[in-house]
């Protein structure tokens, strides 16, 4: 990128020099007020939005590798339009619960469809908003019980040994990887991680996890016997799904099998699990709706209200689903979007950032 861009000296002589062989920049109110010296310094949002920033997939040739690294970043931060958002909150929706992944198929449609952009992982995790809601909904029952039992338990009036104030404590417990995780990653997460090479890696490597927990799954576990090492180690698979491509769902469900718990248990535990981790991510994102280099209120709003009653939906059929059948169709399915992700990066239709 231009060194100290947009102030320093050399950054404008670096950015004069190549910017008009690009073919980027006409000559823009921004340019004239940079030659008449008129005008406070604009932001880098204002600069990028008034200028035609090419999709890194097309290229120029000669430029430096940091400007084609700054200009993509540029691309990929672009806000998310209102068509977009009810595309982008249905995939939510649909995708959420399902072990094959919400984040991939957020990038992957993105990139697709959206002339290269990453929604961006403030929109990602804001619109999980929408899906956990689905989820505080459809076990409203059991959410409300367990709250309301592990609180009388915190002033005394219940025994920490009942089972409600136990599974209380678990979920807290077993929240904390992926909290701390999170925090500790989150320049990562937000960025580095978001590669869409990772993404094909861990659609195939985790389908192949999931194969293998549902082929040695002894489910015979009930959510009863549910212990405090499993769900702590629960918590830990949770924290897997910070790398866009792992599926949290498919992650813990793969755990619990690996545990022995029964399928819809599993899926049960894994929902309970992720209601205050993907809530807290969600609500610490909203500080990034809005601004230049992200998606703005009203799309990401309305992505999330989707979001949330197709994930109702979901959460119901996966529910009787795994009550009965394996999780193969989704192994196949990963297995298989994973080859597809792979040929369009090999040949160049996408880009991978």
């Amino acid at each position: 990128s231009f060194d100290s861009y947009p102030g320093s000296h050399a950054g404008r002589a670096r950015e004069a020099a190549w910017l008009p062989r690009a073919g980027i920049l006409g000559a823009t109110s921004l340019d004239r007020r940079r030659r008449s010296g008129g005008g406070a310094a604009p932001t880098r949002g204002a600069m990028w939005a008034e200028r035609r920033v090419p999709s890194p997939r097309g290229g120029h040739p000669g430029r430096p590798d940091g400007i084609r690294a700054h200009e993509a970043r540029c691309v990929t931060m672009g806000r998310v339009t209102w068509f977009e958002a009810i595309v982008l909150g249905i995939v939510q929706g649909l995708t959420e619960f399902l072990p094959i992944s919400s984040s991939a198929h957020l990038l992957i449609v993105g990139q697709l469809f959206f002339d290269g952009r990453d929604p961006g992982a403030a929109f990602t995790a804001v619109t999980q908003i929408g899906t956990e809601s689905a989820v505080i909904v459809y076990f409203a029952k059991d959410i409300w019980r367990i709250i309301s039992r592990w609180s009388l338990a915190l002033v005394g009036k219940l025994p920490q040994s009942d089972p409600d104030v136990r599974m209380g404590w678990m979920v807290i417990a077993g929240s904390l990887p992926i909290s701390v995780l999170g925090l500790l990653f989150e320049g990562a997460i937000d960025s580095g991680l978001r590669n869409l090479w990772i993404t094909a890696a861990m659609l195939a490597g985790v389908a192949i996890v999931l194969a293998v927990a549902d082929r040695v799954a002894k489910n015979e576990r009930t959510i009863e016997q549910l212990t405090w090492k499993h769900a702590i180690s629960l918590g830990f698979w949770q924290a897997l799904a910070l790398i866009p491509g792992v599926s949290r769902s498919g992650a813990t469900i793969s755990g619990g099998l690996f545990m022995g718990y029964r399928r819809e248990v599993a899926a049960r535990y894994a929902f309970l699990l992720a209601v205050p981790a993907v809530m807290a991510s969600g609500l610490y994102k909203l500080k990034d709706i809005g601004d230049d280099t992200t998606a703005a209120w009203g799309p990401t709003l309305l992505a999330t209200v989707i979001a949330f009653g197709i994930g109702y939906v979901v959460i119901a059929w996966l529910l009787k689903y795994v009550a009965s059948h394996t999780f193969t169709i989704f192994v196949v399915y990963r297995l298989a979007l994973a080859a597809v992700l792979v040929g369009l990066l090999a040949t160049g239709t996408i880009a991978a950032t």
